[in-house]
């Protein structure tokens, strides 16, 4: 039995949405963030020493396996139980574009989506003597590499999602899970409107599967 130790308002979520899709049984064991740093609690190093979400455990007749980070639970989940859904066929040029889009989500958005929101922080944190320091630092940051890189990365999706129904073809798959909460995270920031992302966004909140992962995992903010 699969169990998903979630963290509210995390990436943990899409771990839930993917169960879902294949009708999965699992469990879900619930974390909540301290209130002021918004940080994981430390019950989570139990499971595994980084003490971050996302995490599953799975006990198998092999024994108790502990997975963390997005793409390498998508990948043992898929492997051992998917039966190939949620997967294009393997030497397909669907399948090039779900490998890349299942390491870009995290390795290439996520890290500048992150970025920005830590920068949002700074100044309200810091005494009211420094936030004049702090905000130009902020603001140089964000002019001359966050900002303009976001940009392009954001516009590089929205011109995917244009010439494609999902991230990779025509059909419905894990890298859209996978994509999902980057693509949230860009909508929520209320930038420039990028129609094709928020046609993806509202796509894929009208999935059963999505809403019964919502129901699972409890109220989910995006940017917290």
């Amino acid at each position: 039995m699969i169990t998903v130790h979630h963290l509210n308002n995390s990436r943990s979520q899409r771990v839930l949405w993917l169960l879902e899709e294949l009708g999965l049984p699992y469990e879900v064991k619930r974390y909540e963030r301290d209130a002021k740093t918004m940080l994981a609690p430390a019950a989570l190093k139990a499971v595994h020493p980084l003490g971050k979400s996302p995490v599953i455990t799975d006990a198998t007749t092999d024994g108790t396996h502990t997975i963390a980070e997005s793409g390498a639970i998508f990948e043992y989940i898929l492997e051992r139980y998917g039966n190939g859904r949620l997967q294009p066929q393997p030497g397909t040029p669907e399948r090039l574009r779900y490998s890349y889009w299942m390491h870009y989500a995290e390795g290439s958005l996520m890290p500048l989506l992150v970025m920005t929101l830590i920068f949002s922080r700074i100044v309200p944190s810091t005494p009211a003597l420094f936030r004049p320091i702090a905000r130009a630092i902020v603001n140089g940051v964000h002019k001359q590499f966050l900002g303009p890189n976001l940009k392009t990365q954001l516009d590089y999706v929205d011109q995917e999602l244009a010439a494609h129904t999902w991230f990779a073809g025509e059909a419905f798959s894990a890298a859209d899970i996978q994509m999902s909460f980057d693509c949230e995270a860009a909508m929520a920031r209320g930038d420039a409107p990028r129609p094709h992302i928020g046609a993806f966004v509202e796509k894929i909140h009208a999935r059963p599967a999505y809403q019964r992962a919502l129901e699972r995992g409890g109220p989910y903010q995006i940017g917290h």
